[in-house]
């Protein structure tokens, strides 16, 4: 260029950064340039609104479908332990059925492992870690087919005499089905993992009628995230599902109990203490279930007989223990009680745990939540009988050491803190209870931490190299200011500028050879947008085309107050290494971020979070610090005259 384009450029362009010379004039130049800063992807939007529509009505449909499954499973159990058609509610006996009675369980294992079979081998096991593992790997996407297999399987298992409760199908049935309503919609993978644990939920809350302590099992162990876009949907699903609970089943707490007292500090104790032991407990129980597991897949039996060949042990301790077939939320509202006997407290226990490790281990279809209460339930209360004979000074009560064990052997089996909290609260209408159970679960929890490296429910799909997010933290670069890592506009072009002389800037500025895009400014540094260095580079355009002409329109810029997300979200919508930071005001050209500093800002973040400092020191010069121009006390003030002296001394000498 004339050395008139060339001072006529340095009035018009001379960027904050490194620029090349510009032209003197380009009319036009912003007449088409779109959108400037992009605006944050916020969590809440219209589209939160039609989930929670299609979320709420999705409960309605698994309210009747946790009718219909509980009708089922009534059906099933007077079929094959009373030999009659009905649905009216019924428990396993052996009084009608005799010595057939073992072969009942028998009988429904082999169903199930035909339905899994030839039906879908997801109906397997009790249906949380395949949700889980679904929205891990599978982009939450389940088979249409198990919305009607999961539920008719539980059914015959659980009516057939099997030690499950019905809470665990109903949600997988409920996710399937939220899963499936998100594969009709034209929604996002997240989107579809919100309907998915909506539906989850939703099945929960029409089973126990507990809508908080489902929202929490879904945030902790289906959503992984705790965000409103997530939340109002879930919450939403769960209250309708309650209303369906005390529309369809009852009003009143599912597991009621007399009212309980308020427990002493020296009881609280001893419940925590409690929790400790169910914690131990619980490990061993999870890891059991595994163990029978591993040591089926050991065997050339195909796994579809896996099932009956568990439920022989199902029927043989059925036959002369009833009480440890089916569903049994009955036996947990006796326990709560505190009125059952010792050996009936070891039956719950012992015998309900071996009916139902052997039988789940084998791949049967039934849930896990209403076992693992009852083996806990059972636990607590021999435990409170012990210490009560033992020590009869601690005023325990005993329907609280059913509760505690209870709520404490699911906390240590699942990890599921909050939800094993609040749980219990809700499903027995007792606030009385809510510090010993604080305390009990917080001490299994603590407790599974150490003796487990997953869960009960993260076990199978961890074999599998499925690893499940075990903290949930803010965002870092939701944390982190585009301010705090913005880097100088060294790569700024001008679209004054034809191709020819891009090409030669390029090729001589070594911090621009490994540059994929480059921003473009006018001759005020205002942003105009960003070229790529393929269009560049190209050989469609001719020499002499001005950059302006090749700027991607609708390009994103950010501000210095944005968060890195926003960043991340810019250079996703604009597909660019390169983000320009826009001044407030001026809206010029302050900065750029590349996808370097986002990624040192991470580790950098994460670095911190991990380094011990100490921010506040004691010692004798940091105190002297904050006491300066206070005045002096005596010991400072015959402390400096001693130091005068000698100084005087030693300048007289």
């Amino acid at each position: 260029m004339s050395d008139l384009h060339a001072d006529a450029g340095a009035q018009a362009g001379g960027t904050k950064g490194q620029s090349i010379p510009v032209a003197t004039s380009f009319e036009g130049l912003r007449e088409a340039q779109g959108k400037l800063l992009a605006a944050p992807r916020s969590g809440l939007s219209r589209r939160v609104i039609y989930l929670t529509l299609q979320a709420i009505f999705n409960a309605i449909l698994i309210g009747f479908m946790a009718k219909v499954m509980i009708g089922l499973i009534n059906f099933f159990t007077n079929l094959c332990f009373y030999g009659r058609f009905s649905v009216a509610p019924a428990a396993p006996t052996n009084e009608v059925m005799g010595w057939l009675t073992v072969l009942m369980p028998v009988a429904g294992g082999l169903v199930v492992g035909l339905m899994a079979r030839y039906g879908s081998p997801g109906i397997r096991g009790h249906g949380i870690p395949e949700a889980m593992e679904r929205i891990l790997t599978g982009r939450s996407k389940v088979p249409p087919i198990l919305t009607f297999l999961k539920p008719l399987s539980a059914a015959v298992s659980i009516g057939s005499g099997g030690p499950f409760g019905a809470e665990g199908p109903i949600i997988s049935t409920g996710g399937a089905l939220g899963s499936l309503a998100g594969q009709i919609m034209r929604i996002t993978d997240n989107e579809r993992k919100i309907m998915l644990a909506a539906g989850a939920a939703a099945g929960m809350t029409a089973i126990f009628g507990s809508p908080l302590a489902s929202v929490l099992l879904a945030v902790e162990l289906l959503l992984f995230e705790f965000s409103p876009r997530s939340l109002i949907p879930v919450t939403l699903s769960c209250a309708t599902a309650d209303v369906m609970h005390f529309i369809l089943f009852e009003q009143t707490p599912i597991f009621a109990m007399p009212a309980i007292p308020e427990s002493s500090s020296l009881a609280l104790t001893v419940y925590m203490l409690m929790g400790l032991v169910v914690g131990v407990v619980s490990a061993f129980v999870s890891k059991s279930v595994y163990w029978v597991e591993d040591l089926f897949s050991k065997t050339r039996i195909h796994w579809m007989w896996w099932p009956p060949i568990g439920a022989i042990v199902v029927g043989v301790i059925g036959y002369f223990a009833p009480v440890t077939m089916g569903v049994g939320y009955d036996n947990i509202r006796e326990l709560l009680s505190g009125q059952l006997g010792v050996s009936m407290m070891l039956t719950l226990f012992l015998l309900k745990y071996i009916s139902w490790f052997i039988s789940l281990g084998t791949g049967t279809s039934g849930g896990t939540l209403a076992p693992l209460f009852t083996i806990g339930g059972g636990l607590g209360a021999l435990m409170g009988y012990g210490l009560m004979h033992l020590f009869p000074a601690l005023s325990l009560a005993m329907p609280i050491c059913a509760l505690v064990g209870m709520a404490a052997m699911f906390a240590g089996a699942t990890r599921a803190l909050l939800t094993s909290i609040v749980f219990v609260v809700e499903t027995t209408g007792q606030l009385h209870g809510l510090l010993p159970v604080l305390g009990a679960c917080t001490a299994a929890y603590t407790v599974s931490f150490f003796l487990m490296k997953g869960t009960i429910l993260t076990e199978k799909i961890e074999r599998r190299g499925i690893h499940s997010p075990d903290t949930y933290e803010p965002d870092i670069l939701q944390r982190v200011l585009v301010k705090d890592v913005i880097g100088e506009a060294t790569n700024v072009l001008s679209a004054y500028n034809t191709i020819a002389d891009a090409k030669a800037w390029i090729k001589n500025n070594i911090s621009a050879a490994s540059m994929s895009c480059f921003v473009v400014v006018d001759a005020r540094e205002q942003f105009v947008g960003i070229v790529h260095r393929k269009d560049i580079f190209s050989h469609t355009y001719p020499p002499d085309t001005l950059l302006a002409n090749l700027v991607q329109k609708g390009a994103c810029a950010v501000l210095p107050n944005d968060p890195l997300s926003v960043v991340v979200d810019a250079m996703d919508e604009c597909q660019t290494d390169v983000v320009p930071v826009l001044d407030p005001v001026s809206k010029e050209v302050i900065g750029l971020i590349t996808y370097q500093n986002i990624v040192a800002a991470y580790h950098k973040r994460r670095e911190e979070e991990s380094l011990f400092r100490r921010t506040l020191w004691l010692k004798r010069k940091g105190i002297q610090i904050v006491l300066k121009g206070r005045e002096l006390l005596g010991w400072e003030r015959e402390r400096m005259k001693k130091s005068s002296t000698r100084t005087d001394v030693q300048s007289s000498e």
